[in-house]
């Protein structure tokens, strides 16, 4: 698994992943170790030990790189084989999801902020406030 993150990383630049360039030269081809931890929000020691071997991922954590490095289907089904993980369930992919009404009401109470509901652990908006549209 380490040399395809590693390989897939090269791939990316810091522009295609939403990252400002410094302007200064780089050493490395594509993203930087700690770039991509910072994006998937782990820590870098735990990215560099996940890319030797040393530890393994989560299901979780694979998904979140797999949406750092972009990777499409096939490859992130690849990575979680690797791991010998299953696929996460797909969060805002799928059929539309109803907010509670209780969680309505309150959401169309907000006059000065924009709200939304995030299911889980996951960062998928599910209903998202008047304002925020």
């Amino acid at each position: 698994m380490g040399a395809f993150l590693k390989a897939r990383r090269a791939q990316l630049s810091p522009g295609e992943v939403g990252l400002a360039s410094r302007g200064e030269p780089r050493r490395v081809l594509g993203l930087r170790r700690e770039e991509v931890a910072r994006l998937a929000v782990i820590s870098t020691d735990y990215y560099t030990r996940l890319e030797q071997g040393r530890v393994q991922a989560s299901a979780a954590v694979l998904d979140a790189l797999s949406q750092v490095l972009r990777l499409d289907g096939d490859q992130r089904e690849y990575i979680l084989t690797l791991a010998g993980k299953t696929a996460l369930p797909a969060v805002g992919r799928g059929a539309r999801q109803e907010v509670e009404p209780q969680m309505l009401y309150l959401l169309n109470g907000f006059t000065l902020t924009a709200g939304f509901v995030i299911e889980g652990s996951r960062t998928a908006a599910r209903r998202v406030d008047r304002r925020t549209r």
